[in-house]
């Protein structure tokens, strides 16, 4: 019995959540995986699984069992890859998580000139707005929006962004310019449900937060459609700062009440601690650093 590849057959298929998962997963027969599992049980004499129609269940053995594979199949994957010589060089599959929008303006076109530089390296960029576990998940490089809670994970900040109040042109046109938060209340606004709730919008005054009722003439589920709807003049909208860069570079939206705007939010570069650090790693974290730095600073330049 091969345990190694028993092990990652019990991983996949506890991932997965069934075998026939596990089974496409792996490329592996459905009954190979039962087999390679029931060979594993007999091996330990240890029931690992509790099997229904639904799904897989670890018994008590099985979860300590899992929580070693995990640590043993990390281990034997770091030392092929010290092996390999991706120590001596920057070689190796890199995974790299962002925030969607933040991801395409800033983070892609990093991680594009650093595939020109480091040409052993290859990128698997997952664009997604919800946190997730950088060990469960095996990613080697997190962007971050947002104050970080204490952890054992390593944080470099990059820059600040801002939660900020635009409307076109247009609409200005039409509608008095705000000089405070409490003049929204007679202004239709773009509510984007992800970033605040749907009637009330947060600012500071004086060093204190003042919540303020809006009325809410459209609500969307995504920053994109916020941002095209105040440019068409429905209403003003409040996004974060990157994600309206380039209306207020064009001048299709203006920015307004920055005096009366919240503090400003941290973006940091996170990894895990786990010793040794790849020289993959370091060199995306050496290459990207600087660039995502910069153009954070240069963002200011349209806040």
């Amino acid at each position: 019995m091969d345990r190694l590849q028993s092990m990652h057959v019990l991983l996949a298929a506890v991932e997965t959540g069934s075998m026939s998962a596990a089974g496409r997963a792996l490329g592996m027969p459905l009954p190979t995986v039962s087999r390679k599992i029931s060979e594993l049980e007999a091996h330990l004499n240890a029931r690992l699984l509790i099997r229904t129609t639904r799904h897989l269940q670890l018994t008590d053995a099985g979860q300590s069992y899992l929580a070693a594979c995990k640590r043993i199949l990390q281990d034997v994957e770091e030392a092929e890859r010290a092996a390999a010589g991706e120590y001596r060089q920057p070689k190796g599959d890199l995974v790299v998580t962002a925030p969607i929008v933040f991801g395409r303006f800033h983070v892609l076109p990093a991680v594009a000139e650093f595939l020109q530089a480091y040409p052993e390296v290859n990128v698997r960029l997952s664009l997604r707005d919800q946190i997730i576990s950088l060990l469960d998940e095996h990613v080697d490089v997190a962007i971050r929006i947002g104050e970080l809670p204490d952890s054992t994970l390593i944080a470099r900040r990059m820059g600040t962004i801002r939660r900020v109040v635009c409307g076109s042109p247009d609409y200005f046109e039409q509608h008095s310019m705000p000089a405070t938060p409490v003049d929204l209340e007679r202004h239709k606004c773009v509510t984007f449900e992800a970033l605040t709730l749907a009637n009330t919008w947060s600012f500071q005054s004086a060093g204190k937060p003042l919540d303020v009722p809006i009325r809410s003439r459209l609500s969307v589920n995504t920053a994109e459609a916020a941002i095209d709807a105040a440019i068409a003049g429905v209403g003003l909208t409040r996004v974060l700062s990157y994600q309206v860069e380039a209306a207020l570079r064009d001048g299709t939206l203006i920015r307004i009440l920055q005096s009366f705007e919240p503090a400003e939010i941290p973006v940091s570069l996170v990894y895990a601690n786990q010793g040794q650090q790849a020289l993959k790693q370091r060199a995306f974290l050496d290459f990207v650093a600087p660039r995502l730095q910069d153009r954070l600073k240069r963002q200011q330049s349209y806040q």
